[in-house]
């Protein structure tokens, strides 16, 4: 593998803080730690223990920019000295009103104005969970008959979106719309081609979010890349995806076929596959690899070499999260590929489901973790 740790940049931490990152990472290992940590973390919230500044202290602090934008500046000026761009991220999740709907859409554009004057901002992501109800989209996705009031919602829905987007189209920032559970992600592709359509005439706008962890998502990407052709332009984030043991409990309930693969070697091979097919059609689709896994960042940088795409075409974009995998981030930064940080950011309190669901996924993919316990022991032995 080609991301040493050397390309990393840990002289901005003592060596107390690696030493948390290093307890942080063996906890993140350990499914049975992680499962009944989540159940202790929900007592201690009902009892009103004072543990968020605990979590503010250690999880937050190695996920998390901040509270709010003013606070992640800090890492956004720290990320781009080692030419690692930011895309913030206001990680609040389960809302299910329209005041806390309100407060997302105006934190996006907020967002957008941040990035509208700062080029370490490429990108503005939000989830569609952040300002509409789960149940509409559930409704939507199973075409189902909606309720007047519901109808109003759906409108106030398209309002929104058609106001970021026209804002991010004055700015010239990109969105990034997440990708979200099987069970309304049909609905979430629809209004995000919708937007497509609208606003990617000229200029990518608009990305739409592929968890290639879904078997069913290698055609879809061949689907619409034919239906975009002399419509319009198309921009895709591939990802694997963040819902894996909510998508199997799920599957179960309703006694039918999950949409995951049945394998890590399967789900691999389709993102790999994907990659091919995006690269070959750089001429159509602008892209973003949201992926912590070496071996496919290493069939990117192959396929850019084979395409005669230099490192610095702006059609294509690499991610992790803020807090992962910083030995292919710091490597790609180092050779001029254009590469962000995910930098969730929020109220503490408003952020652990995030940073829950976070941990559960560390706790499913070891072998990742495990490696980034090894490059944390390196850097204590260097400190």
């Amino acid at each position: 593998m080609i991301f040493k740790t050397k390309y990393i940049d840990y002289t901005s931490k003592s060596k107390l803080e690696l030493y948390q990152t290093l307890i942080l990472f063996y906890i993140l290992s350990n499914k049975n730690i992680v499962f009944f940590s989540k159940i202790l973390l929900k007592i201690a919230l009902k009892l009103k223990l004072p543990i968020l500044g605990l979590i503010k202290k250690t999880v937050f602090t190695h996920c998390c920019g901040g509270e709010n934008i003013k606070e992640s500046k800090k890492k956004i000026i720290e990320l781009g000295k080692c030419n690692i761009k930011t895309i913030l991220d206001y990680s609040v999740e389960g809302l299910n009103n329209n005041v806390q709907f309100q407060h997302t859409y105006l934190e996006i554009l907020k967002n957008l104005k941040e990035a509208s004057n700062n080029k370490n901002i490429p990108f503005c992501v939000f989830k569609i969970t952040g300002i509409a109800r789960f149940k509409l989209l559930e409704k939507l996705n199973r075409k189902l008959k909606l309720s007047k009031e519901e109808q109003e919602e759906l409108l106030l829905l398209r309002r929104r979106l058609n106001s970021i987007c026209i804002q991010a189209s004055t700015n010239n920032t990109p969105i990034l719309i997440d990708a979200e559970e099987s069970w309304i992600q049909n609905a979430i592709d629809e209004l995000t081609e919708e937007l497509m359509e609208n606003y990617n005439v000229e200029n990518v706008i608009i990305y739409n979010t592929v968890q290639l962890y879904r078997w069913d998502k290698l055609a879809y990407i061949k689907k619409l890349h034919s239906k975009s052709k002399h419509k319009f332009k198309l921009g895709l984030k591939l990802v694997r995806g963040a819902y894996m043991e909510k998508e199997r409990a799920y599957a179960i309930k309703l006694n039918q076929k999950c949409l995951i693969h049945d394998t890590k070697e399967n789900c691999d091979k389709d993102y790999n596959i994907a990659s091919k097919y995006c690269v070959k059609n750089i001429n159509d689709i602008s892209l973003c690899f949201g992926t912590h896994n070496e071996q496919s960042t290493e069939i990117v940088i192959d396929l850019m070499k084979k395409h005669n795409i230099f490192n610095t075409d702006e059609r294509i974009f690499f991610s992790q999260l803020l807090g992962m995998s910083d030995n292919i981030s710091f490597y790609l930064g180092q050779y001029n590929y254009n590469v962000a940080k995910y930098v969730p950011y929020g109220p503490v309190k408003k952020v652990l489901p995030y940073l829950i669901r976070r941990a559960e996924e560390n706790s499913s993919i070891t072998g990742q973790t495990n490696r980034e316990i090894i490059r944390i022991k390196e850097a204590i032995k260097k400190n």
